[in-house]
């Protein structure tokens, strides 16, 4: 069995053609696909989290008003970018949406995407330390964030407070017991992806990999998902980690699909750059479905992973995503032997 869920990039566009044309319109839409997505048996609902564009930005409401709606779908975010974070803020934010979906959340963090701004971290108030990179103070955010989450008091405690204190120091509340252990790193390389085992972090691992070997991408991600493992077991960690992909896979089902993406998948690979680094991005799938099932089993990194995220194009609204979601739950996943 394999977890599958959607990931959302919580496009809105007043533009033609587009079913979400204001932020409104993606935020309540985003609700309804996570609620439709549960009734279909899909396992997960993620949102994409950048600033200064007309997408998702502020995914705590949101995550908090799917998990009032639902009950069963895990919840989670691809990934919050820690540059701009307070972490203690962050945890009274995870830890008030987690309670209120009964433990659901499963929340993807990292250092973040290129930019909509130049060093849009700045605007909100967050600069690095001297001797300092953004990639180091996003690792400083999160290592205060994943210490936190632990529940551990920290603060001394007003001798005259307004209500009475519990004895010794105090920590922040609310404290969602289980949260820390739902916490993924992020990782667009093998370096940064023995970092999160180190630091008891899941892996999600996206369509876009550092370079580092010049082979296709998915045998690249899969190298990664294996050394992240390994450092994981190295570690000593009690549990066993969760590892994520994710993956533009379209079944052609009918006509809008053929109109939309009829002209298939990226057939191969893609080279570009990511902040200076040569980076590889993995081919999209779309196909009538018997030749995705083929194709798919030559994907070494989803072979490896324990969970698929479907991104979704949710600009064309909720009815067609619900389509999409479900051509995969019921046409691709049985013959894969992840349903």
């Amino acid at each position: 069995m394999k977890k599958i869920g959607f990931l959302s990039f919580g496009h809105w566009s007043p533009e033609h053609g587009s079913q979400v044309r204001t932020a409104q319109d993606v935020l309540l839409q985003s609700i309804d696909l996570a609620i439709a997505a549960e009734e279909l048996g899909a396992d997960g609902a993620y949102f994409r989290v950048h600033h200064f564009a007309q997408q998702l930005a502020s995914p705590f409401p949101l995550l908090a008003a799917v998990g009032a709606r639902t009950r069963r779908i895990e919840i989670g975010t691809g990934v919050i970018d820690m540059r701009y974070e307070n972490p203690l803020y962050m945890v009274e934010d995870a830890g008030a949406a987690d309670l209120i979906s009964g433990g659901r959340l499963q929340l993807g963090i990292s250092r973040g995407s290129p930019e909509q701004v130049v060093d849009g971290w700045r605007y909100f108030g967050y600069q690095p330390a001297e001797g300092e990179s953004d990639q180091d103070m996003a690792r400083r955010h999160t290592e205060v964030f994943l210490q936190q989450l632990e529940g551990q008091g920290f603060a001394r405690p007003n001798p005259r407070p307004m209500f009475p204190n519990p004895p010794g120091l105090l920590r922040l509340e609310p404290h969602s017991p289980g949260l820390r252990d739902r916490i993924w790193w992020g990782s667009a390389s093998d370096a940064t992806a023995e970092w999160a085992a180190r630091m008891g972090m899941n892996l999600q691992s996206s369509t876009l990999k550092v370079d580092e070997t010049g082979e296709p991408f998915h045998i690249q991600q899969a190298r990664q998902i294996r050394t992240y493992r390994d450092a994981w077991a190295g570690a000593g960690h009690a549990r066993t980690p969760r590892v994520s992909v994710s993956r533009s896979i379209f079944a052609l089902m009918n006509d809008m699909d053929r109109r939309y993406f009829g002209r298939g998948g990226k057939d191969s690979d893609q080279i570009g750059t990511i902040d200076t680094y040569r980076a590889v991005f993995g081919r999209g799938y779309a196909d009538e479905p018997d030749r995705l099932i083929d194709q798919l089993r030559e994907d070494e990194a989803i072979a490896e992973a324990d969970t698929l995220l479907l991104t979704v194009p949710n600009i064309l609204g909720v009815d067609y995503n619900v389509h999409v979601i479900d051509s995969i739950l019921r046409h691709v996943a049985p013959a894969l032997g992840w349903r």
